[in-house]
């Protein structure tokens, strides 16, 4: 067995095509984000990747749409992710394939 902390990974990114990762390979990533609430993330886009969010516990705006705990959410490639956090917010973030420089900023 071994033990990992969450600390130890950059922005909660634990699976994926990069380092460090519990679990290195290029077809998804995985990652558990904190956001407390007033938090604004960066407007973005993928290009190649699809990114399934999980809201364990908390609630937001997604493009504009209220969810709430046990929600999930889709982006697809291109499609412009936009969120605010309305609480505290705990979530899993799940992203295929792992291509680590398909992250592109948006105005």
């Amino acid at each position: 067995m071994k033990v990992y902390n969450i600390k130890d990974f950059a922005k909660g990114w634990i699976v994926g095509n990069f380092e460090p990762a519990v679990y290195q390979n290029p077809h998804v990533e995985v990652a558990h984000h904190f956001h407390e609430k007033g938090f604004v993330g960066d407007k973005h886009t993928h290009k190649i990747g699809t990114e399934l969010t999980y809201l364990v516990r908390g609630a937001l705006l997604a493009s504009g749409e209220k969810l709430e705990t046990g929600d999930m959410f889709v982006y697809y490639p291109d499609e412009i992710a936009d969120v605010e956090f309305l609480e505290d917010t705990d979530l899993i973030v799940v992203k295929w394939p792992s291509v680590t420089d398909d992250k592109y900023s948006v105005g």
